[in-house]
């Protein structure tokens, strides 16, 4: 039997504290804890350790993974030990934010739909089948898409803005190039889009009016925003009550020569980082899915999150 004093010690740390609530409900990778908690994996596997030492947790492996559980206690000391971690997570605000952490993660296990779509993605245009087309189907959900007031924050060029504009009531499109907000709106006059309007201006301080938007988009453009947490508080602003963003973005990857390449600011995002950033922003119903992955190096996925402002 460990020392009690020691066990005492060791569980007397915030972050311990939350590793065991955790594994309490969910037995984790090092990997998904360290998602989960937003630490560097040293940290995190020298914190597993020491529970180790104190029997309070064990491992295994599985495949490539080592995943770890709670422990079930026989001894009744130990017990005990578990007893005071259970109260003292009351007194940690992270406690809740690492629930829902929790809740994500074991959603993505169970996405089984999210494995179908990847093989679907895969084969889908690999042969030729007369009139299909990613451009049809665009098309046709353009087409049962119902007339709503769109702002396209960093649109670029405005591909998509014009795409949308054939359904939409309204697009605002807005840039903060000078350069690619003339190019657009001349493309947009020579297109007769009369619903579509281009503006200059930052996408974490968007020219819009508040509350006067049903769907926000960012497509890949989240990533060029120096602050895109406050990028998304202004789509809040901006959204009626029921509206919706759409994020559209680069999932975290190591491809530093983005930065040179591409101008980007953020090596994409996680799943959990831009739940994150919506939570915190205020919207609900925040929904994060892999929609596609690149074949070829540096094989980038594209993360889409949708959530919903409340109030509707």
């Amino acid at each position: 039997m460990p020392s009690i004093l020691k066990s005492l010690r060791l569980v007397a740390d915030p972050t311990r504290i939350r590793i065991l609530s955790l594994l309490g409900q969910q037995d984790l990778s090092v990997a998904e804890l360290q998602e989960i908690l937003a630490m560097g994996q040293s940290r995190i596997s020298s914190h597993l350790a020491q529970l180790k030492q104190t029997q309070l947790i064990e491992d295994r492996r599985s495949g490539k993974n080592v995943i770890y559980n709670l422990k079930t206690q026989e001894d009744d000391s130990l017990s005990g030990i578990l007893a005071l971690v259970e109260s003292a997570k009351k007194e940690l605000v992270e406690i809740k934010e690492d629930n829902a952490a929790l809740d994500l993660t074991i959603r993505k296990r169970k996405d089984k739909a999210r494995a179908y779509f990847d093989q679907l993605a895969g084969k889908f245009g690999r042969q030729y089948v007369p009139g299909r087309s990613w451009k049809a189907l665009a098309e046709t959900l353009l087409k049962l898409m119902p007339p709503l007031v769109f702002a396209d924050l960093g649109a670029g060029e405005g591909t998509f803005s014009q795409l949308l504009a054939q359904r939409a009531k309204k697009v605002i499109a807005i840039d903060s190039s000078e350069k690619m907000v003339e190019f657009g709106s001349r493309v947009a006059k020579e297109n007769g889009f009369k619903n579509l309007e281009y503006r200059l201006g930052d996408i974490e301080k968007p020219p819009i009016d508040d509350a006067s938007v049903d769907i926000a988009i960012f497509s890949q453009s989240l990533h060029h925003s120096s602050k895109p947490e406050r990028a998304l508080q202004s789509a809040f602003r901006i959204l009626k009550p029921g509206g919706r963003v759409v994020v559209l973005d680069l999932l975290k990857h190591q491809f530093e020569d983005a930065r040179e390449l591409y101008a980007d600011l953020w090596l994409g995002f996680s799943e959990l980082e831009l739940s994150r950033f919506l939570k915190r922003s205020g919207f609900v119903k925040i929904d994060p899915a892999i929609v596609d992955r690149e074949k070829n190096s540096p094989h980038f996925q594209t993360l889409m999150v949708i959530a919903e402002k409340p109030g509707a």
